[in-house]
């Protein structure tokens, strides 16, 4: 079987069963080459396809603190419904967490995102901490020591 002749701007018709005889037709080009990985698994000398590692059982040295210490700060995650959530979330501030707040659900509701920003602007400055937007409807609250640059960093394209 000769190889097919394509000229420029049409497309070969190759039927999927003639590849490998298509392929093994070029010049310098055999199926020994195709063969080698499927014999290195038949011998056993790659890894098996259904092996995985269960992330859940992973553990790092030092997780939780350095040499076993607790920890000094914690970043929180925390989604306001309402203004009567904000007291909850004040005490994690003055605690000495770091709080990013998901606002999606009062985005719309103005009156209710100005009064919570507010809460927040008081409880931080009282602490000495600091607080910005740092993403679309997240709120970041920090407590003293820990200042939130307003700056982003951009990946390159």
């Amino acid at each position: 079987m000769s190889p097919p002749v394509v000229t420029p701007g049409s497309s070969p018709a190759i039927h999927l069963n003639s590849w490998p005889r298509l392929w093994a037709s070029q010049k310098g080009c055999g199926i020994a080459f195709i063969k080698k990985p499927f014999r290195r698994l038949a011998e056993g000398g790659a890894a098996e396809a259904d092996t995985y590692i269960d992330l859940a059982e992973l553990s790092f040295e030092g997780e939780g603190g350095a040499l076993g210490e607790p920890v000094e700060h914690l970043v929180k995650v925390a989604e306001v419904y309402r203004y009567e959530d904000v007291g909850d979330l004040t005490t994690h501030v003055y605690n000495g967490n770091i709080l990013l707040i998901d606002y999606t659900s009062l985005a719309s509701d103005d009156l209710a995102l100005k009064r919570i920003t507010a809460e927040l602007k008081s409880a931080v400055r009282d602490c000495g901490g600091d607080v910005a937007v740092v993403g679309k409807n997240i709120l970041m609250a920090t407590p003293a020591g820990i200042k939130i640059d307003r700056a982003k960093i951009k990946g390159a394209f």
